[in-house]
């Protein structure tokens, strides 16, 4: 079953007329707009409110000589000499 929540909300006039811009152009319900819109906005948030991940860095002089990287196939076949069969 699907529940959704009626209620009143205030938007500024030129606000409210960009996110009807949206909905014509995209083809898309107002409300549709305005719930992805909140969805993105609470994301956001939440992805701002995570704590940063620590990676490692190792140092070293660059590419190994014969490496290519632009050159996926390449790469996969001295990946797979260096460490055995895949």
């Amino acid at each position: 079953m699907f529940l959704c929540m009626r209620t009143t909300i205030h938007i500024d006039n030129d606000l409210f007329a960009q996110l009807k811009r949206i909905a014509a152009d995209t083809g898309r319900t107002l409300t549709a707009v305005i719930q992805d819109a909140l969805r993105e906005s609470l994301y956001r948030r939440s992805a701002s409110a995570r704590p940063a991940i620590d990676l490692p860095v190792f140092h070293g002089t660059g590419v190994m000589p014969g490496v290519d990287l632009s050159d996926s196939s390449s790469l996969l076949d001295l990946m797979k000499k260096d460490n055995g069969p895949a």
